[in-house]
């Protein structure tokens, strides 16, 4: 049965009453209608009929509106349901007929929801808060919009939900600035050459896997093995460089999140950091949304002429909080039940970070993704999705991690597409080999296993390795700067260190870098203000080495 509602200014007619139920019936071709009439002195005049959601608007007050506003009629025009079955944080809609997909929909108690399927006779959406608030029946309206979130700096040091609602107990966020948190991405001719080094302060990225900004590249590991951490150095280690950061947690526990920013706050980098964050405890629609919400924050920064950095933490559980989603939305599933779309749902994303080109300001968006991996299998799925989209990849091994190779980057399976083209000429000069001396080194550490007589060359070449390797060891939350990497990498290079026992290498490499930072800065400085290695800075450092050298082991 239709029900039809009737709001009028004043009592009307019978006759006036019997005009509208007769055009109405005609309307619904012989379905019974249900009538009811309302008197609301508010609309000034005129007729507003209401029919199953649809409103059919001729009051004085909407004309009054449209003379006011010349634009009124480019606008979006509102439309009307109601709920016809909730559950499982999903609603049902009947009645919207101007919706669109991803458009935000809103309920008369003013919770929110996302148009996702639009079906013939109804509209499947994702409920963005208390759905045991919601009632059979209740109103939904269209919005005309996205989800928009505060941005700005007004969200730097906050810890925010994906919907811009604070956590940290501050304040709300209060900004003139708001952004839609989907956007086209770049176009290509917007874009310019990913060329400016994006420092981690890990050595053994810096040196191997080297990171530009405007670059995409895939942090990918098992479980416990680090990711994480990468993701802190590096934001650690924006500190006084001019970058913003911005970093997402998908479906983590609450502790662990509080944790990170207790980190972040201990080094001071929460100043210039924003954490969005939708924990395990959060509904699926709130994961799906949070790498877009600050994935917006970022953009916000790049197109005003910034750097930013953005880590999503991870995109394994955003994957899995989609495919949730869409199995309750009933939509077909394809491989490990994930639907036909979960490779737009990552590529739309990790495709709006990008360096602009001059013209729009040239700000860059850096993009960290991290991926979690079962077994070591990157070949899984989700992985191969991401390694697709991504300009390169930080594989951390598992088996390194145990034997106390910290950060357990495999340097066989990671790889940075852009790059020694994001480095500084200093860097270059002292990080050319050491790629190929590092797998050289693994590939003869395996046969050195089983105990056979080794040649001179290959002692070499296995002692050499083992000294790389303790280099590029290197505790968490304690990044080098570029001018200390490169001063650790020309010892080794030089083979500086074929005199210091195995298990002095660490602490003799930190001693000399904090002799280097007392003593010898203004070897640092040169470097800093270069960007590149001379002749003379490699003489003293040379010295520097000599006179720690001494200072070390000369006798008591």
């Amino acid at each position: 049965m239709a029900v039809v509602k009737v709001i009028t200014a004043q009592t009307i007619d019978e006759s006036v009453k019997k005009r509208i139920e007769e055009v109405f019936i005609k309307k619904h071709n012989g379905e019974e209608v249900s009538f009811t009439y309302e008197i609301d002195p508010s609309i000034l005049g005129g007729i507003l009929v209401v029919d199953n959601g649809v409103y059919y608007d001729g009051t004085l007050k909407s004309r009054f509106i449209q003379l006011k506003d010349k634009d009124a009629f480019k606008k979006p025009q509102i439309s009307t349901g109601s709920v016809i079955y909730n559950g499982d944080g999903i609603i049902k809609i009947s009645g919207l007929n101007s919706v669109k997909n991803n458009e935000l929909l809103k309920l008369e108690n003013g919770i929110e929801a996302i148009a996702l399927n639009l079906e013939k006779d109804q509209v499947g959406a994702v409920v963005l808060g208390d759905e045991t608030k919601i009632s059979m029946g209740s109103l939904v309206y269209t919005t005309g919009q996205i989800v928009s979130v505060p941005v700005g700096p007004a969200v730097l040091g906050r810890v925010i939900n994906p919907l811009g609602h604070p956590l940290d107990g501050l304040p709300e966020i209060k900004t003139d600035f708001y952004r839609p948190i989907e956007s086209p991405a770049p176009t290509i001719m917007q874009r310019a050459k990913v060329e400016e080094p994006l420092q981690t302060g890990i050595l053994a990225i810096d040196s191997m896997i080297p990171i530009g900004k405007g670059q995409r590249e895939l942090i990918i590991g098992d479980r416990q093995t680090g990711k994480t951490s990468i993701a802190i150095d590096t934001i650690i280690n924006q500190k006084g460089k001019n970058v913003y950061c911005v970093y997402v947690a998908i479906g983590q526990k609450a502790s662990t999140v509080s944790n990170l920013v207790r980190i972040l706050k201990e080094n001071d980098a929460l100043q210039y950091t924003c954490v969005v964050c939708a924990t395990a405890s959060d509904s699926a629609p709130m994961q799906y949304i949070a790498p877009y919400c600050g994935c917006a924050i970022a953009e916000e920064f790049m197109y005003n002429g910034k750097d930013v950095l953005i880590i999503y933490d991870d995109l394994s559980k955003h994957a899995i909080a989609y495919r949730t989603m869409s199995l309750l939305l009933k939509r077909p599933p394809g491989r490990e039940a994930y639907p036909g779309d979960i490779f737009y749902l990552h590529s739309r994303l990790l495709e709006r970070a990008a360096k602009l080109n001059s013209e729009l300001g040239g700000g860059s968006m850096t993009a960290l993704p991290i991926v979690e991996t079962l077994a070591g299998d990157i070949s899984a799925y989700i992985p191969t999705n991401v390694i697709s989209i991504t300009d390169g990849q930080i594989y951390l091994d598992e088996e390194l991690f145990h034997a106390g190779v910290r950060p357990a980057v495999n340097v066989g399976l990671s790889v940075s597409r852009v790059g020694s083209s994001a480095q500084i000429p200093a860097m270059r000069k002292v990080s050319g080999k050491l790629r190929l001396d590092l797998s050289q080194y693994r590939e003869l550490a395996v046969f050195a296993q089983f105990g056979s007589e080794l040649d001179e060359s290959t002692q070499h070449i296995l002692r050499r390795g083992e000294k790389i390797v303790e280099t590029l060891k290197q505790d968490i939350y304690n990044p080098y700067s570029v001018e200390e990497q490169v001063v650790l990498l020309y010892i080794v290079n030089k083979e500086f260190l074929k005199d210091i026992p195995v298990k002095q290498v660490r602490e003799f490499n930190k001693g000399f870098i904090n002799y280097i930072k007392n003593y010898r800065a203004d070897i640092l400085k040169d470097i800093a203000q270069t960007s590149d290695l001379s002749r003379e800075n490699m003489e003293q450092i040379e010295k520097a080495f000599e006179e720690y050298k001494e200072f070390m082991f000369k006798p008591n």
